[in-house]
């Protein structure tokens, strides 16, 4: 499968979620950086955007070698899949 091939998965909307939830989480701590709030209180809540892009990923790949499992029986060359699985799985 080429990286020009648009692929869409079942888990990609909820991962399309997350991810805007994510990036207004954090516009809100560079709004908390540019006011001076403690460091603590910063840490702790790129340490929440941190574990949510980080489950998004996980999500994300799981899903994508969930799915390629599922159709190596009918794919025409199921070896070049091997290739593919470790592309995808390095970002683990």
């Amino acid at each position: 499968m080429g990286h020009d091939e648009r692929m869409s998965h079942a888990s990609h909307p909820a991962i399309v979620k997350r991810l805007k939830r994510s990036d207004g989480h954090l516009r809100k701590i560079i709004a908390m950086i540019e006011e001076g709030r403690p460091c603590a209180d910063i840490a702790q809540q790129l340490h929440a955007v941190e574990k949510a892009v980080n489950q998004a990923k996980k999500t994300l790949i799981h899903d994508h070698i969930d799915h390629c499992l599922a159709d190596v029986a009918s794919h025409e060359a199921p070896g070049d899949l091997i290739g593919e699985f470790r592309e995808i799985s390095k970002y683990l």
